[in-house]
Formats: C-alpha cells, structure tokens, sequence
C-alpha cells in the first residue's frame, strides 16, 4: 500500500479537528445550526492553517445525508466522495491555472445544473486572488444571485489583491497563525499515533520553525521521523532545518549580559562552523530581546510570548538581569547591525562587530585620568578593589557653587561667585572618553547613550550635545533629570567648572556624517586596527 504522508493523513474531517481556528469554527457551527448559510465565503489567512480543509468539511456538512449538519457522518456516500477528492457536487479550482474570462465563463454556465447527489452545488477556489479583473467581473452577477443550490467558497493567502466588488459579496473570515503551543499539542498527538519516538524539545523546534503552518510542521516531523534511524533528537532538528537553538540564545545573553566579548564571539563563530545562517542567528537574537523585553514589563504575565512554560521561566529570570534601557540599546544596534549587513557580501562581520560592542565593557579601559586616580588612592593605602567606589564616591559629593542670592548656613549672605572658568569645545572633547568611562561605572545605559552623541557647541558654561536623527531614544532618555544631573555632575568634575548640557538631534542624516564620525564604524576601525582610505 502507498504511503501516505501525515499532512494529508492528518487532515482535519470534521470541524472539531480543525487546530487553532475556534473563531471559524464556532462561525460555521451556528450558521448551520440556524440554516443561515450565506452564498459565498472567503477564506484568508497564511498558508497550511486550514483554510481548504475547512472548506471541504464545510461542504460535507451541507451535503450530509443527516445535514445540514455541524457533525458529518462520513459514511454517506456524499461524505465518502468529498473524502476521496471524487464528488461531482464538490468542484475544486486553482484559480492560478484557471483565472482567464474563459475559465470563469465556463463555471458561470455550468453553475446553473443542479447537483447530482448532494444538496448544493459547492465551488471551491483556491488562490482566488489569481483570477484576473476580467475574471472577477464576469463571476459578479452570478456570485451575487446564483441558483439556490450553489455555494462559493474562496481560499487566498493574499486577500488584499481580491477585488472590492468580490469581497462584498462574501462572508469573510480571516484564520490567524496556528499558537506554538497547539502546534505541539497536535504533533504529539500524531507521534503517539504513528508510534515515533520524539523529544519534546524536538517537537518545540519543529512548532517554532513552522511560523504558526500545521501543514508545515507535519512534513518538517514527517521529513525528520525518515532522517533519524532511531529517536528524533534535538540534534537531528537542528541539523535538518538549520536553526539556532535556544539554548544558544540564552547563552550569547548571558555573555552580553556578563560583559565577555571573547565568550560571545566564540559562541557566534561556533555558530557558523555548524553551517547556521548568520541572518537567521540575528533574526532569532532580535526575537529573543524583545521576548526578555516582554518578560520584563508583563513579569508574570507571559501571554505575548508563543514559547513553552519552562523556557519563558528562563526569559523571566534572564530579563531580571537587565533593565528596559538596556534592552532598548540592543535593540538599537542589532537593528542597525541588519542595516549594516546589507552594505557587507558577508552577514558575518557585522554580527562580530556587534556582539563584541554588546559585550564590551567600558569601565574596564582605564582612561589616563582615572590611572592617575588609582595611583594616589593605592598611594594612601586603599585597595585596587576600592578604586571604583572612591572615583564614584567623589563624583557624588561634587555640587555645584552656591548662587549670589543663595544663603550660607549661618544665615549670612554667600561671597559673590567668581565667574566661571571659561571651558572651551576642545578641553570638553580631551575629557569627553574620561566622561564616559566615569558614567559607566555608575550608570551604563547613561554612558552608552551619553557615547552616541558629539559635543559640538559650547557657550558660557552650556554645553550642547548632538546625537543623530536616529538616536531620539537616546536624547529623551538623557534628557530625564536623574540621568542629565548625573552627567552634569560628571562633567563639572572634570572640567573643575559648573557645566550644563543641552541635548539637541542634529540636522544631519547618520549617511551624511563621515565614516570616521559614524560609531559604529569607527568601533570597527579600531578593534580591527583599520583606517579611512576614501569617505563616500
């Protein structure tokens, strides 16, 4: 006997088999019961989610022996003839082969001949969006009033580029993308039918690699049940559809999260060695922030998250490591990391680049200044260990000089402030890295903020800070009072002088600045030792 594959062993007959579409279902249902079944339907939604199935159960339940009936018997010779694709009451159409005004004129003429067992005459087109303008107004008249005993059913993945005048005349329903965890529910289901030894763990990454098709998921489980010569492991899945599993994502997290560049990019490049596609890697990497993103503001809550239980335990735990700003600015740099790739032949330096920069911990360069910090402070005895905290401790205990008309603790007026050092734009740029090695050893998200702008302009003791066109999340987080009294304070020390920041958006597009200029470029120049040979 020929073999059958499980997509089409597995196809839903009745209604209840119908996976993830209950909204359709319960539609279909009640209108049978109440015999309020319209002319014509459309069916839109992806592909492999049911929608030709349930046209066909649909058609067997007007056609039913018993029926109209919400539960087909299928034993009825009209249920056996839909079962086995040989109904003459039940016409199937590819609308991408028959879409001409001769096509559709034949249907139109032979739609008036009643059915031949059955009830109704029930017309099932697939991909009707296929069907050119022609087509579609010579079907109008007839699928607006047609002859009692016919029904039209239409299926498409593309219902934008059905015509308005088509869609008026159906009952739409949209079936949505099948939930990981029904896909699951529905896979295991089958391999203890079928007697095949699965790992959860492989049906996960069969349910996630389908992207919401059962249709999909079947042949990937039916493909890998033939690849293995014993139990389907992990390993298996991952060798056949060349995915990246979670556990690496949660891995190359944790080495963001710990600040190791060397152990990320290690991770990374074991990743290509296995044959992985370093675009899909990013994709998965960019999915995986936002689902730490999730975590972090719904905490327990985890319904916007398609994963298993176990592994939004673990997002749970990982996104209590890192705060939203901090998710934020991956988010930022992967996205510009798929920008980036798009000017490289190869995906794979830009990925580099951009994991080391995610893992790169800035407090660990000393600038000169904090050197010679560290040096007076082992000097009086203080260990390496303390260093951090007395370089914040005195950054903390820095305020500003009082004001003229401001009082002194005695009650007595304060002395006349002496006028303000006179700071120029060059003296801000020498202790502008000095600045941003100080906020990262308190605040980190500050200091990579603070690292996408540029000081450009300097008057009295107001200094302002350019940041690109793209970078507005930057400015308006700056821009809160916690983080600009912390960089103010910063600054001031530093520069021995009362400085306030003003953070503006320049006029200029990322494109129009420099190679030099560009941080993202100019990070590259200098963990690869490279320079400009020509600006475009």
């Amino acid at each position: 006997m020929a073999y059958t594959v499980l997509a089409l062993k597995w196809r839903p007959q009745d209604f209840d088999s119908i996976v993830g579409q209950d909204h359709i279902v319960g539609t279909l249902k009640n209108a049978i019961q109440k015999r309020r079944i319209a002319n014509a339907y459309l069916f839109t939604g992806p592909r492999g989610v049911g929608k030709t199935s349930t046209a066909r159960i649909l058609a067997k339940a007007l056609n039913c022996k018993e029926g109209p009936t919400a539960t087909p018997c299928q034993n009825c010779p009209s249920c056996a003839g839909i079962n086995q694709g040989n109904s003459l009451d039940v016409i199937e159409i590819d609308g991408a082969s028959n879409r001409g005004i001769d096509e559709i004129r034949a249907l139109r003429e032979n739609v008036k001949f009643s059915p031949v067992q059955g009830r109704y005459k029930v017309y099932i087109i697939d991909e009707v969006h296929q069907i050119t303008p022609d087509g579609f107004n010579a079907l109008l008249k007839t699928l607006e009033e047609p002859p009692e005993f016919a029904k039209f059913i239409f299926a498409t993945t593309h219902p934008q580029k059905v015509m308005p005048t088509i869609i008026s005349r159906c009952q739409r329903m949209d079936f949505r993308r099948i939930p990981v965890i029904e896909i699951i529910s529905q896979l295991e289901k089958i391999i203890r039918a079928e007697k095949a030894d699965v790992d959860r763990d492989v049906l996960f990454a069969v349910a996630k690699s389908s992207d919401g098709s059962m249709r999909d998921a079947e042949s990937v489980l039916d493909q890998l049940i033939s690849f293995s010569h014993g139990a389907v492991s992990l390993k298996d899945a991952i060798s056949v559809l060349g995915m990246v599993e979670q556990d690496v994502l949660f891995s190359v997290a944790d080495k963001i999260i710990q600040k190791d560049p060397q152990g990320a990019l290690e991770l990374f490049n074991g990743i290509i060695d296995d044959g992985k596609d370093p675009g899909v890697f990013l994709v998965n990497l960019i999915e995986h922030f936002r689902n730490l993103m999730v975590a972090k503001v719904s905490k327990a809550d985890m319904k916007l998250v398609d994963l298993p239980q176990e592994v939004c335990d673990r997002l749970l735990k990982q996104s209590q490591r890192l705060s939203l700003e901090e998710i934020f600015i991956c988010f930022n740099i992967l996205v510009a990391t798929q920008d980036m790739a798009k000017r490289f032949d190869s995906q794979r330096i830009p990925l580099e680049i951009s994991l080391v920069r995610l893992a790169y911990n800035k407090s660990s360069d000393h600038s000169p200044a904090l050197d010679k910090q560290a040096h007076k402070t082992e000097a009086h005895g203080a260990s390496p260990a303390k260093q951090k905290g007395f370089i914040a401790e005195k950054t903390e205990k820095y305020s500003p000089p009082k004001h003229a008309h401001e009082e002194t603790l005695e009650g007595r007026p304060a002395e006349q402030e002496k006028p303000h050092m006179e700071i120029s734009l060059d003296r801000v740029k020498e202790v502008w890295k000095n600045a941003i090695d100080m906020l990262a050893g308190k605040k980190m998200s500050v200091s990579t903020y603070l690292s996408e702008g540029e000081p450009s302009n300097i008057k009295g003791n107001k200094l302002t800070v350019d940041f690109p066109k793209n970078c507005s999340l930057h400015k308006e987080s700056l821009d809160r009072k916690e983080n600009r009294d912390l960089v103010e304070k910063v600054f001031s020390e530093l520069c021995k002088s009362e400085i306030r920041l003003s953070f503006v958006l320049s006029a200029r597009l990322p494109h129009e600045q420099g190679a030099h200029e560009n941080s993202f470029i100019k990070s590259a120049l200098e963990m690869f030792g490279g320079r400009v040979v020509k600006e475009i």
